[in-house]
């Protein structure tokens, strides 16, 4: 206990006059600084070229933006770690802000993968598809495109043009008749025999050639393959390769808005105003448009474009391969130190231009016309969020508009592929990002029992959240839940949160209401009774499409663990059967329960099956009693 009379504890000294006392001991050397606050937090990561001289600039009392100038105020305390050039002080400084996520740094706050097209390298006949992740895989990758749906739509003209099978190795191996691909010309039928290896192997030739910007060539030889296989009066073969050019000739025509002059770049366009930042970066690949995807960084009021910019290409790169070129709106400070680290790190030249005229400087302004445009949509749209997150909590009694809203949902078929969902919603919408799935483990739960599995997920959720943030400080904990279900469900729920130590954050139930009819939702709190909100109310809308998101997000994880579940066999089990393996013991056997009951004998026969690992399969299947 404390005595009145006790000194209070001496106030730890912050501001300009603590960063001088750091001027001391630093020399000239590159390196990466950080500033902390009297908790010790992370108030800003920084690189400098010569430590010694960019910390006395945060030295003198006066000279700062208002940003800098109460960054300096609270600094207690500074880190400083050097490296032999400024380019590894650069690559260190993205890394630490990444991990860290200081407060005054520019934040790039949308930082997953990019898709790409993945055409196998590790089966007779190739597969294209959709690959996004490491490249662990064998094979050649094209790439990045801005979303799935340009992804999509790109396989989908490889598939018309050059007929590439699409199914899964497994697929392929039990195939007997031709898919429906194959029916509707999507699909040249490799799997039951429609096209030779070597016919195939040129197709994939050419379809990597076209990913690669060079299909004029293609169509030339397709023409001429044409009118060769017309000669011979091979009318069937004339007409599919005339279909083919027909094909490509549309995808060159859609492909109007591709660039003359630009074979390989980012375009990356920055727009600031009203304290908000808008980068919007299109991706060219093979003189193909592949699309675009607009960022929102973390800014302050008064900050520069040529900082902005600098530290989204930073953060940008640091886990992605760079192209040749990067067009900008802006120039930024560093960029012969920026095109440095970019071109180590993807092993060529790397270069950054603002161009001032022409083609290129044509996709810039309309990179940053995009930008601008996409900011001024999403500041309308916050102002909008602003305000139903407001009524959510006039009609819900929360002490204050909800930052973050976590909405769960499960679903399954009479309890079997079970998951639970999470989807996650705040002051700029859905945060996507945040969503979460949960495979239900409960050995013991009852099939279809939904408070057993929300039971679960929930205290999944929260020792998660015990553990990694258990003072609540850096801004994943919800100020609010809401649960699709009525009283039983909110006491349930409730009860879970208070085993959890939790109670204190609101849970509230979305019931359907009387007739389970849209717009006659009630709202379950514990301890109250339940009501409703009128039908044209705003805030019932927007609680509609928390509960649908949810609901979507829910049923898409389950199909997809469901079709997962559809293809598998129990040779994915077998120690040392891999995919190659499996393929071979399939072709020669014909499904998995033929395996199961073959013989040591047989399994030895099957064509890169050793004696080892055919007795592994054996005693697999036999001896599990």
């Amino acid at each position: 206990m404390t005595d009145a009379n006790d000194p209070a504890p001496p106030e730890v000294p912050t501001g300009h006059e603590v960063i001088q006392g750091y001027l001391r001991t630093l020399d000239a050397s590159p390196g990466v600084y950080r500033m902390l606050d009297a908790q010790a937090r992370v108030l800003y990561v920084g690189k400098a070229r010569n430590l010694r001289a960019r910390v006395s600039s945060y030295a003198r009392p006066t000279g700062h933006s208002g940003r800098i100038a109460q960054m300096i105020r609270e600094t207690a305390s500074m880190m400083f770690l050097t490296t032999r050039t400024e380019t590894e002080a650069l690559l260190l400084e993205q890394n630490l802000i990444k991990q860290l996520k200081p407060r005054y740094n520019v934040l790039l706050r949308d930082d997953k993968s990019f898709p790409n097209i993945l055409l196998t390298g590790d089966h007779p006949f190739p597969q294209i598809r959709k690959h996004r992740g490491a490249k662990r895989e064998k094979g050649s990758y094209f790439g990045p495109f801005a979303s799935a749906s340009a992804v999509n739509r790109t396989l989908n003209q490889l598939q018309r043009v050059f007929g590439l099978r699409s199914c899964t190795d497994s697929v392929f191996a039990s195939r007997t008749r031709p898919c429906l691909l194959y029916q509707i010309k999507r699909c040249s039928g490799p799997c039951v025999g429609k096209i030779s290896q070597e016919d195939y192997a040129a197709t994939v030739r050419d379809a990597e050639r076209f990913l690669s910007g060079r299909s004029t060539g293609i169509q030339e030889k397709l023409a001429a393959e044409m009118q060769a296989a017309s000669d011979a009066m091979e009318f069937e073969r004339a007409a599919a390769l005339r279909d083919r050019i027909r094909a490509l000739t549309q995808v060159q025509t859609a492909q109007g808005i591709n660039p003359h002059t630009v074979s390989e770049a980012d375009i990356i366009a920055l727009h600031l105003e009203g304290g908000q930042a808008c980068v919007q970066v299109f991706f060219i690949r093979a003189g193909q448009n592949w699309g675009n995807r607009d960022f929102y960084p973390r800014v302050g009021a008064d900050i520069e474009a040529a900082e902005v910019l600098e530290a989204f290409i930073g953060q940008f790169y640091d886990g992605k391969e760079p192209p040749r070129r990067l067009l900008l709106s802006h120039p930024v400070d560093n960029a012969d130190l920026l095109a440095q680290a970019l071109s180590e790190k993807a092993g060529r030249k790397v270069t950054l231009t603002v161009p001032k005229r022409g083609e290129k400087a044509e996709l810039v302004e309309g990179a940053a016309r995009n930008a601008r445009e996409s900011l001024a949509r999403r500041m309308a749209e916050s102002a909008t969020q602003a305000r139903l997150l407001k009524g959510l909590a006039e009609a819900f009694g929360l002490q204050a508009p909800p930052q973050r809203i976590e909405v769960y949902d499960n679903s399954h078929i009479q309890g079997s592929n079970a998951v639970g969902a999470m989807i996650v919603a705040g002051p700029e919408g859905f945060m996507k990002n945040q969503y979460r799935k949960f495979n239900i483990r409960g050995d013991d739960l009852t099939p279809g029992d939904d408070f057993g599995m929300m039971k679960e997920v929930l205290g999944r959720r929260f020792k998660r959240l015990l553990k990694d943030d258990p003072d609540r400080e850096k801004g994943v904990w919800p100020d609010l839940l809401l649960i699709d279900g009525g009283a039983g469900q909110v006491s349930a729920v409730a009860q879970i949160m208070a085993e959890h130590g939790v109670g204190d954050i609101p849970v509230v139930g979305v019931a359907k209401g009387i007739d389970r009819d849209q717009g006659k939702e009630e709202f379950h709190r514990t301890g109250q009774r339940p009501f409703a909100l009128q039908r044209n109310d705003p805030v019932l809308y927007f609680i509609q499409r928390l509960r649908d998101e949810a609901h979507r997000f829910a049923i898409g994880t389950h199909r997809a663990k469901r079709a997962k579940a559809v293809g598998a066999t129990p040779l994915d089990d077998v120690p040392g059967v891999g995919a190659a393996r499996k393929r071979a013991l399939l072709a020669h056997f014909g499904s998995a329960k033929a395996v199961s009951r073959a013989n040591l004998a047989d399994l030895k026969a099957v064509d890169g099956v050793s004696g080892k690992l055919a007795e592994t399969i054996y005693a697999y299947f036999h001896d599990k009693g």
